[in-house]
């Protein structure tokens, strides 16, 4: 894949040259028709910025990543390492030096400890201000569909208010906007199929018409570099071609695994309260209320084109003897040591 190829003004740190405070920062010009080979991705030993580090690399990027999870790096992997620290604003800035495109899939799925949705926002807005110290050249950020600062729900109004921070910051970007995501490693569709394979039956919250627009994380990535490519700012759905309703993905998975499990549907409330009992048997957090009733309200769902290629149907037919045969645990990914 070809990259972009100019001129380009980059602020210097002045912790780099000698003499001078890491306070401050002076102005300096890059080498005379070199661009850097090097992008950033934050998150890269976990799920969608796996994929973006992977599509880079097989493109002849060089990657770094900013990770609150070191511990995860592969002695042998080619990903440069730095610490995702917020509390270090000037850690970061120096961490992305020399960066072309930042891929930023950070974000908080729900609230734990002493991270939630507003501290997410403010931690983004920290990465931003960095980026833009650093001279980083464009960033490309990973959203959710139909993000509204009026939202109810503190994830679509936290992506939103994210989304706002990057527009402003000043820095040339391209948002994309998935719903759901499916493939490699991906913990919803592989835990609906591990449920489907175990249990006797399987609830679905109000009547499962609400429907779902998945696309393949390599997809996503797949945009994701095709937009560092691009110029001015842009925002897009990242989206694949099939749009079923929950109901149908849920018998779709089932069918695939094989299993012979009943599908009930039942009150919203009660799948929540009977998701939080099997979240607690699971040490785990299957389903969030806001994550149920962004469903019911088709927020995981677009009109617009596709933006993916990969059919879900055609992948749960290719992986169907895969699917769900371990349990993929969120807290044991993000929180855990």
């Amino acid at each position: 894949m070809a990259h972009r190829r100019s001129l380009s003004l980059h602020p210097v740190p002045s912790s780099a040259l000698p003499g001078t405070s890491r306070d401050g920062w002076l102005p300096g010009l890059a080498i005379f028709g070199y661009v850097s080979d090097l992008d950033v991705v934050t998150g890269a030993f976990s799920y969608s910025g796996k994929a973006i580090a992977a599509a880079l690399l097989a493109s002849g990027r060089r990657v770094r990543t900013l990770t609150g999870h070191p511990e995860r790096a592969h002695p042998t992997s080619s990903v440069e390492v730095r610490p995702l620290d917020f509390t270090d604003p000037h850690g970061l800035a120096a961490s992305l030096e020399g960066c072309q495109t930042l891929f930023n899939t950070y974000w908080a799925r729900f609230a734990r400890g002493r991270v939630n949705h507003d501290v997410a926002v403010s931690n983004s807005k920290i990465l931003f201000d960095a980026a833009k110290r650093a001279g980083v050249e464009r960033v490309v950020h990973v959203s959710i569909t139909h993000p509204d600062v009026a939202s109810p729900l503190s994830y679509f109004r936290g992506k939103a208010l994210v989304e706002s921070a990057l527009s402003q910051s000043g820095l040339p970007h391209s948002v994309l906007r998935p719903a759901i995501l499916f493939g490699g490693d991906g913990v919803l569709i592989n835990n609906i199929a591990w449920l489907l394979r175990r249990l006797p039956m399987f609830a679905i919250g109000g009547s499962g018409d609400y429907r779902v627009r998945g696309i393949h994380v390599d997809d996503l990535a797949r945009l994701c570099l095709a937009e560092a490519e691009a110029t001015g700012d842009h925002v897009l759905d990242a989206v694949g071609p099939e749009r079923p309703t929950f109901l149908e993905l849920v018998v779709r998975v089932r069918d695939a695994v094989g299993s012979r499990a009943a599908v009930y549907r039942v009150p919203g409330p009660l799948l929540v309260a009977v998701s939080r009992t099997l979240g607690y048997a699971l040490h785990d957090v299957l389903l969030t209320r806001d994550e149920y009733l962004a469903l019911a309200r088709g927020l995981a769902d677009t009109d617009g084109p596709a933006t993916g290629t990969t059919k879900l149907s055609e992948w749960l037919e290719e992986n169907s003897s895969q699917l769900g045969l371990r349990y993929a645990n969120e807290l044991d990914r993000h929180f855990n040591r």
